[in-house]
């Protein structure tokens, strides 16, 4: 991410390190919110798959009944369908999901399923993805879930202005940082950064490469590499305007603004410094820009505490929207879960495998009816996927059970069994709030409670 495009998503959406904020709004009324501060270290990645992924690769279970009623066959089109003992999709992930599986390291619920949605026949993009990034269903001045979170972990304590990067998006802006009425201080806003860890911060976006990275002394005794200096970029200029602005700008955050600058920088070059341990068979595969992506986040969360949460989407492998030629989609879930299962080796490898929880899920599902293009219309189904954090997160494996919905003429969806455990997509933001200390994330959540894994 260059100097220019990191302005772009930082004008965009508000997201911010170091701009100081001299507004600040009311507190938040927490009169309604029991928090109690966890005896765990919780740090969260939340992966959004925009597009709605198809939940097939996670339950391939009702194929048979599924392609009886389709409207293209799905064996002559994907030719390759074999279930694996727990019903994934081998082909599209089906044994790495296994592996997490049966490591106890996962857990799939296959009926997150929204009923409201359903009677208000509402599956599009757009408002589903804020709804789910919201928590709530009226999304007028509500905050993302990130936001709201951040406002409550600094009305605590938890986290406060010294600490270093709180949240951190590696997807550009996105519903889950959005203000509500009550708009966040800045030093809690998110950082953008991306998975090459490229510093928007860097003075010159011509050659520079050292130049943030040296100590003060250093610059002033100019031991420094002299290529820096290419392109025009004067590094004793800068010396001088750091020190001109540390002396008129009085105004205290303004003065902590430039110290955040340099300490991102010195963070930015240990992380790329950093060595992933050998994870052998479970090496993060090197063509995979995702992989690369999920990889960078976790070195951050070993390398900075204070960090509680990372969003990213899934570029890299490419969208979810497979309305057409779904014959891709089998690939790209393979990647997605391959890179799961390294994330989950690296984890363990670093020893935070306690600590550290992976959220995966997506605006929706798809309904399964294999269309005339050979593609997935919207569905109102997924899948959600909740990966290590094993210090406080009772995994479960899979759960609920699925049955196919063959009422409507070219309409084929996947529904909760009777009797199987489902819950509206709310409930994922609310388990969020819940692990974090939030003891009745309802309050937050149009009354949808977390679901039961904490």
């Amino acid at each position: 991410m260059n100097r220019r495009d990191f302005i772009k998503v930082s004008l965009v959406s508000g997201l911010s390190l170091l701009i100081p904020s001299f507004t600040y709004a009311k507190k938040l009324d927490l009169s309604k919110i029991n928090f109690s501060r966890p005896s765990y270290s919780a740090q969260t990645i939340i992966i959004y798959m925009y597009g709605g992924a198809s939940q097939l690769a996670g339950n391939i279970t009702n194929i048979k009944e599924i392609n009886k009623h389709s409207y293209s066959d799905y064996y002559s089109y994907f030719r390759n369908i074999t279930p694996t003992q727990n019903g994934f999709w081998k082909e599209a992930g089906g044994d790495e999901l296994e592996t997490m599986l049966s490591n106890g390291d996962m857990t799939i619920y296959r009926c997150c399923y929204s009923k409201v949605r359903e009677e208000e026949g509402n599956k599009a993009h757009g408002i589903c993805t804020e709804q789910n990034q919201k928590a709530v269903f009226n999304t007028n001045s509500a905050g993302g879930i990130v936001s709201n979170l951040a406002n409550i972990l600094n009305e605590n304590g938890v986290i406060s202005s010294s600490s270093f990067m709180p949240f951190i998006t590696m997807e550009g802006e996105s519903k889950f940082y959005e203000d509500g009425a009550l708009k966040i201080p800045s030093y809690l806003r998110a950082v953008a950064i991306d998975e090459n860890f490229s510093n928007p911060y860097e003075r010159s976006s011509w050659s520079v490469r050292n130049w943030t990275y040296y100590t003060k002394e250093e610059r002033e005794h100019k031991n420094y590499n002299k290529s820096d200096e290419e392109g025009g970029f004067n590094p004793a200029l800068v010396l001088k305007l750091d020190t001109l602005a540390s002396k008129h700008n009085s105004n205290k955050k303004i003065k902590e603004a430039f110290s955040k600058r340099e300490n991102l920088a010195t963070f930015i070059k240990e992380i790329k410094e950093a060595q992933t341990p050998d994870l052998g068979e479970d090496s993060y595969p090197k063509d995979n820009t995702f992989a690369k992506k999920l990889e960078s986040a976790i070195n951050i969360l070993n390398k900075s505490s204070d960090t509680k949460v990372i969003t990213l989407g899934t570029g890299g492998l490419g969208g979810w929207d497979d309305h057409n030629d779904a014959k891709d989609y089998v690939q790209r879930s393979k990647n997605l879960f391959r890179a799961l299962r390294s994330a989950i080796a690296h984890l363990k490898a670093i020893d935070k495998i306690d600590n550290v929880n992976i959220m995966l899920f997506a605006e929706f599902g798809r309904n399964v009816n294999l269309n005339s293009a050979n593609g997935w219309d919207h569905g109102n189904l997924q899948n959600f996927y909740i990966f290590g954090g094993k210090g406080y997160l009772n995994h479960k494996g899979v759960v609920g059970e699925t049955i196919v919905d063959s009422s409507k003429r070219n309409r084929l969806w996947l529904k909760p069994k009777s009797g199987t455990y489902w819950f509206e997509p709310l409930s994922i933001g609310a388990t969020i709030y819940k692990i974090y200390g939030i003891q009745n994330p309802e309050e937050l959540t149009n009354g949808y409670e977390a679901i039961d894994i904490i």
